[in-house]
């Protein structure tokens, strides 16, 4: 068992990327963990929506051609459901142990996901109805995935 998350563009700033790798350190006792970063696509501030369809596309099979057939996948997306951090825990350790591949979180650029990569979802996920920045996603869902395996193994770390 192992959780990969697939996150497009890279973190620029250090104490993000600071902030997951401490999270990925402190999983390793947990479960192993890594965070893949996948080019997103340069596009100007005002595209068409066909330019726009477009770059969501592209940077879907980027994503895609990264998820494995037996792999369970938990996309990040406003749409998605919202639960707490215990349902979250127990949600994601059942995944874990009845996948036969990983559990892979997407997280998509500052455009969002293409239609393909959210029907790929075994489940649509939501932190918030709010939009946050996906660099900054990045770090709550690695926090939250640690408060998980936490809760998992019988701490109280839920407050």
């Amino acid at each position: 068992m192992r959780i990969r998350v697939l996150a497009l563009g890279k973190l620029k700033d250090p104490a993000l990327s600071a902030l997951v790798s401490e999270y990925v350190k402190r999983l390793r006792p947990y479960v192993p963990t890594e965070v893949v970063e996948l080019k997103d696509e340069r596009a100007p501030e005002s595209l068409s929506e066909k330019e726009a369809e477009g770059v969501l596309e592209r940077e879907g099979e980027g994503l895609l051609a990264k998820i494995n057939p037996r792999d369970t996948v938990i996309v990040l997306a406003v749409e998605g459901k919202q639960v707490d951090s215990p349902a979250f825990s127990e949600k994601l350790y059942d995944f874990l142990e009845t996948t036969s591949g990983d559990v892979v979180f997407v997280i998509g650029s500052s455009m969002g996901l293409s239609p393909a990569v959210k029907a790929r979802a075994d489940w649509l996920l939501s932190f918030s109805k709010m939009t946050l920045p996906h660099t900054l996603m990045r770090v709550v869902l690695m926090e939250q995935i640690y408060r998980a395996a936490r809760i998992h193994a019988g701490h109280v770390y839920h407050k």
